[in-house]
């Protein structure tokens, strides 16, 4: 066992080495080092040798690794390396250098073809070789170069000698790289199992800690798979047939043989791993989530079984989704539903005839309805037009939307997939139609491996097949099961891709993206009928099955030990047919049995409550939103029931208005499209009578003063609605460009704004610092929501932490109870920013906080400190100015990849070593989408720029547009930040607030103040539903975030009561990551204040706060 850990341990110093020596710039040394360990084969190097033509150093290179006779993959690509060396002498009338290439080099091909070597050697008596028909279509030699480059590349992926060599490992090494997290408990003599990760000391054992990775690709356990769940991997032989090895010039797609693997097949090795005692933890934007492991105070620590390691916000079962808050009527029984996973109001449902139809759950409202109908019936197999003519009743088994939206897909009971591409609204357009199985397609579900977005599919045919969405080429088929498969769960950990499926006869099997077989084999209780899921936090496995006698098992996996963790007590023993289940958000099971919807808290197994929507089939199907505030449950006579939680009852009556995509028209001015159902009207046919539907515009409606140029919706359909929307004339919407400002102050119609004037109006808790305190330039929230870094003029900075206590459970955020301000005991100083060469006048502070809330980038005008956020300490200071980083970004998906935004116009992408150019003045402002793939910076020259991650290049740029009255002040800061749905972003500048999408920067929503009031700054709320800014007066303002409508105003003399204090404003606004209600704002006088509502839960605009009292002011014109 030492020898082997050695032996990995000399492998991982090689790499090391390797890694200096590529960031050091010795290129040469590394590729010599490279070749001579054969440790790790560089695609992108050989790559640029053979398109360069470089054929003496292409089998040099490739000597290190592998020689002709190792295998038959590694004699054709000698062979077709050495063929096109050939042709190329050939083609460039050198004929003694092509006789000397079949003599030496190709000759060696011949005892095993003689026929093969005979043809070549003709080739030389032709005066043009292209003559030769097999040849005929030889272009030139960038071109063959080309061609040859992608079958050497499938050739190395499948040849077994290049496994495990081609990707570089993800090093995050003490020694190499500035991420170091340091040990609490530092142990003599650590056991240290690679270098290439630090080593975590272990605490003492009867506590439990949670450290976070740095990578957020590796953003959850690894899937630890017990030895007792594996088989011996079914193999694939690929072999390459003398045949392939042929005279034919270079090989397209259509005549290759070889079969492309996934490169990034594991091992069964791999995937044992090891258990590790060092969790990581997941945080995904907007989520409330559950291991803290962020910020940790040396406050002394509760002992925690395991649980109990979800620390979550408790959530009382009052608040499950128990109204029934809609009700939408099919034409046909509903099969199959899903919530769209950003406009999460908006229902996708398949029915018993084929029909699929996407629903404004809001309004009440059907937008858009399909027929079904197949494509292309030409290029169906003949076993389903046959199928088709015995039966031609068409059925959905499944409707799914991709992970970001863009995509949505049905499986029909027989034979075909169709895929629809959908951007907004009701554009939806045909993408994909696949006869993908033969029988019926029982599940489908997408996933994106490598950034590659794929579809899954099972069927009755026992196979399940993975699908590319883009080309409809099919990536994989996973034989296996020995009976229908019946779902499907892809999932990663660890930043491995897996697949697990069941089948009817209640098998459970795990599969990666590859051909070899599946590598999990289990039963699933009772043999069950089964279906998987994991929790909202990716951390916890649950399956519910119902097995031929109708008994039915929810059960908790454990994933180490391959067993059932908890079954869960509750489930009716006779079900006629499968319970459908769904994990919630907030730690709680839901099962569709028995008429009702039964609840359970995850961690205990008796049924914690019951929810009796009235109506229901014995085992209807359900269906949560993302935030689990909205429940759709399949009712009788074709009914779908709508129930929501208290929050989700606020948001289904407030103010609704849909992002314009403007990308297909781009016009000056921006568009603004309001859909405002805050008034009910009778019934419009699509929605049950006593389930109110809404208006548009509901300001024209109660003044009677119809604009022409906004439409009414009384009796229309969505379709004619969004028509109606999308026709607005060229005179609105340049009028739109010079009159978007607050509907307060809209002379056509009357808009409501709650003004709070007083501090019992609402919540708020006032947080100081020690001593004189320096105005706050910066604030922020923790991922984890549990505390608030601010960033003082001074260059200190603040850290308030909110302690879990009896009076604070949760551990977050809250004006109920006041937090400390925080240092680590070890620590006397303050985490401070270097001011020298630095003018505090002229510096523009900035900071970024890695995704595990471990590190903290800064900088106050001098030099960037790199600081721990556990120990306060500067682990490292770079750039010294000038230039100096006036704003900084981490990418969202690798904290070694930091943009870096300079008061010299640049922006430096840091380890990446790439500078952009493009800004006339300082960039203040950086956001990264991976939806989009993109880099979006702005800066104070008032223009907003797009970069391309792949290659960092300059996509698009535009340039704000100012009133005529509206000069802004010189050297005024931009800042932009992405929606939650990551396509549209909101841009703020000191005369005004914006969205703009990102693909073609069309600005889709504007609002400029009336007067000459000033923002100092704004930020978009967790949900992205609202938009806080703070103004140079003192007031915080809060807007609906899709149509930037003024909604609340907060005065300073709620907050700020005492005036002494001077010229006190807010300078910096902070949202919480999870509590889209909550936030805070830093003043000028070093103070931060927290602001909630009134009453937990409330939004800041709804009816909890009445018009025109004595303790509120109810704004509207005259």
């Amino acid at each position: 066992m030492a020898s082997e850990k050695r032996s990995a341990l000399n492998k991982e110093l090689l790499f090391l080495i390797l890694q200096f020596c590529n960031d050091e710039g010795y290129k040469r040394t590394a590729h010599i080092f490279e070749r001579e360990s054969g440790c790790y084969f560089d695609m992108e190097f050989f790559e640029d040798l053979v398109l360069n033509g470089k054929w003496n150093k292409v089998e040099k290179y490739l000597s290190g690794f592998t020689s002709i006779n190792d295998n038959k993959y590694s004699t054709k690509i000698y062979f077709e390396i050495r063929k096109l060396n050939f042709l190329e002498a050939l083609d460039k009338n050198d004929r003694a250098k092509a006789l000397d290439i079949l003599m030496k080099d190709l000759k060696v091909f011949a005892q095993d073809n003689e026929g093969l070597y005979r043809e070549m050697t003709q080739l030389l008596t032709l005066d043009n070789f292209r003559e030769h028909e097999l040849l005929s279509m030889y272009e030139d030699a960038e071109s063959s170069r080309k061609i040859l480059m992608d079958e050497l590349k499938k050739l190395i992926e499948v040849n077994p000698i290049f496994h495990g060599k081609l990707k570089f490992p993800v090093i995050k090494s003490q020694s190499l790289n500035w991420q170091h997290i340091q040990c609490k408990y530092p142990q003599p003599n650590p056991d240290i199992e690679t270098l290439f990760e630090d080593h975590v000391c272990q605490w003492p054992h009867d506590h439990l800690f949670m450290q976070s990775t740095d990578n957020p690709q590796l953003d959850a356990s690894l899937p630890v798979f017990p030895s007792s769940w594996f088989c011996c991997p079914s193999t694939v032989t690929q072999a390459v047939s003398r045949e392939d090895i042929c005279v034919s010039g270079p090989i397209t797609s259509a005549t290759t043989s070889v079969n492309m693997r996934d490169s990034n097949t594991m091992s069964q090795n791999s995937l044992l791993g090891a258990e590790y005692e060092v969790a990581s933890t997941v945080l995904h934007s907007g989520r409330n989530h559950s291991p803290e492991s962020s910020v940790s105070d040396d406050l002394p620590i509760i002992s925690m079984n395991n649980g109990m390691l979800q620390n979550f916000e408790p959530v009382s079962h009052t608040d499950l989704p128990k109204t029934v808050a809609r009700i939408l009527n099919e034409s046909s029984s509903p099969m199959s539903m899903d919530f769209h996973p950003v406009q999460q109001t908006f229902l996708l449902v398949g029915t018993d005839i084929g029909d699929i139809g996407l629903w404004d759950v809001n309004l009440g409202v059907k937008m858009l309805s399909r027929n079904f109908t197949v494509w292309n019936i030409g290029a169906c197999s003949t076993m389903f037009k046959t199928a088709m003519m015995k039966d031609p009743c068409m059925s959905v088994n499944c409707i799914a939307w991709s992970p970001n939206g863009s995509f949505f897909g049905i499986a029909y009971s027989k034979h075909i997939v169709q895929l629809y591409s959908y951007h907004g609204v009701t554009d939806v357009q045909q993408k994909l139609e696949i006869d993908a199985h033969v029988g019926g397609v029982n599940d489908l579900a997408f996933a994106t491996p490598s950034k590659q977005q794929l579809v899954i599919t099972g069927g009755d045919d026992k196979l399940i097949k993975v699908w590319d969405v883009i080309t409809g080429v099919q990536m994989h088929n996973l034989e296996g099961h020995e009976a229908p498969v019946y779902s499907l769960c892809p999932h990663c950990k660890e930043g491995i891709h897996f697949i697990f499926s069941t089948s009817v006869d209640g098998k459970i099997k795990a599969w990666l993206y590859d051909n070899m077989g599946a590598r999990v084999h289990i039963d699933a209780p009772g043999l069950a009928c089964t279906t998987i899921a994991y929790s909202a936090d990716n951390k916890r496995l649950f399956s519910c099955g119902t097995n031929k006698n109708g008994e039915s098992f929810l059960v908790e996996w454990n994933e180490s030990e391959g067993d059932a963790k908890r079954t869960y007590q509750g489930l009716c023993e006779n079900s006629s047919a499968v319970v459908q289940f769904s994990p919630i958000k907030e730690n709680f099971l839901a099962a569709a049995d028995d008429h009702v919807i039964k609840i359970w808290d995850m961690d205990k197994v008796e049924q914690l409550t019951i929810i009796d929507a009235g109506d229901l089939p014995a085992n209807p199907h359900i269906r949560f939103n993302k935030d689990g505030t909205l429940l759709a449950v399949i009712a009788s006579e074709n009914k779908i029931k709508i129930l929501a939680t208290a929050y989700g009852l606020q948001l289904l009556n407030a103010s609704v208005t849909v992002f314009v995509n403007s990308s297909s028209d781009v016009s000056d001015g921006p568009r603004k499209h309001v859909i405002n159902p805050s008034s009910s009207v009778a019934n419009s046919g699509e929605a049950d009578a006593h389930v109110p539907t809404h208006v548009i515009n509901p300001s024209v409606a109660n003044s009677g003063e119809a604009d022409a140029h906004v439409p009414t919706v009384k009796n229309m359909s969505y379709a004619n609605l969004s028509a109606s929307l999308q026709n607005c004339d060229e005179e609105r919407i340049k009028d739109a460009k010079q009159k978007i400002i607050d509907n307060a102050n809209n002379k056509s119609g009357v808009c409501k704004i709650i003004q709070i004037s007083m501090p019992s109006q609402c919540k708020s808790l006032q947080l100081n610092g020690y001593g004189e305190a320096d105005k706050i330039s910066r604030l922020i929230y923790t991922n984890a929501g549990n505390a608030i870094l601010a960033l003082a003029s001074n260059g200190t900075h603040l850290l308030w932490k909110w302690p879990q206590n009896d009076l604070n459970l949760s551990g977050k955020a809250t004006t109920d109870v006041p937090p400390q301000l925080w240092q680590p005991r070890s620590c006397s100083r303050m985490m401070t920013n270097d001011l020298t060469d630095s003018t505090p006048e002229e510096a523009v502070p900035c900071f970024a906080l890695s995704k595990n809330d471990s590190y903290l980038l800064s900088a106050s005008g001098g030099i960037i400190s790199l600081f721990n956020m556990l120990t306060f300490k500067r682990m490292m200071s770079f750039m010294s100015p000038s230039p100096a980083a006036t704003s900084l970004a981490f990418h969202p998906q690798d904290n070694n990849i930091v943009a870096i935004g300079m008061d010299d116009s640049t922006i430096l992408i840091y380890h990446v070593k790439s500078k952009l150019k493009g800004h006339s003045g300082r960039v203040t402002g950086l956001a990264f989408s991976t939806a989009m793939d993109l880099l979006v910076s702005s800066g104070e020259d008032a223009q907003i720029f797009t970069w391309n991650l792949g290659g960092w290049g300059k996509c698009k740029s535009k340039q704000l547009q100012f009133p005529d009255e509206r000069i802004p002040v010189r050297g005024s800061n931009t800042m932009v930040q992405f929606h939650q749905d990551q396509v549209n972003f909101l841009v703020v500048h000191e005369t005004q607030l914006s969205i703009y999408e990102a693909k073609e920067l069309g600005c889709v929503q504007q609002w400029i103040p009336e007067d000459s009031t000033r923002i100092s700054q704004a930020t978009l709320s967790c949900d992205s539903q609202m938009v806080f800014a703070c103004f140079i007066g003192g007031i915080v303002s809060i807007f609906g975030a899709s149509d930037l409508q003024l909604k609340c105003q907060i005065l300073p003399i709620s907050y700020l009561p005492y005036t002494p204090r001077g010229n006190v404003h807010p300078l910096a606004v902070a949202a919480n990551p999870h509590k889209p209600t909550q936030f805070a704002v830093g003043l000028t006088d070093g103070a931060v204040i927290v602001f909630e509502p009134q009453k937990p839960g409330n939004s800041w605009y709804l009816a909890e706060y009445e018009p025109a009292t004595a303790s509120s002011c109810l704004l509207q014109d005259d």
